[in-house]
């Protein structure tokens, strides 16, 4: 967990890809390297790209996966990651309790 924070942190978490890759690292099991490759290639985008605040600001307002600085009508908390679950095709714990508890619920 460390070593993946670490990484994210450095390469700057929600403001580029950084949050994605430790997810990845964390749920996928996979190296760094392994880890922004898989990103870029989900982006559609060069791994060079996902280290850049100016391009995933816009890309991550464009996939509506949440950012820094929030804006009306773009996506914050669950919903940004319902969205980052299914456009990285991985579980997230969060968003499984969440369809548990709705799905109970109704």
């Amino acid at each position: 967990m460390h070593a993946a924070h670490a990484n994210a942190s450095g390469m700057g978490g929600i403001r580029t890809a950084g949050d994605l890759v430790a997810r990845m690292q964390l749920n996928g099991s996979m190296k760094i390297d392994a880890a922004k490759k898989h990103v870029a290639d989900k982006l559609h985008i060069d791994v060079a790209d996902i280290a850049d605040p100016v391009v995933m600001n816009e890309l991550r307002e464009d996939l509506d996966i949440g950012r820094v600085n929030e804006a009306p009508g773009v996506a914050k908390g669950i919903d940004a990651k319902f969205r980052i679950a299914k456009l990285l095709d991985i579980d997230i714990n969060a968003v499984n309790i969440f369809k548990e508890k709705v799905e109970r619920d109704i």
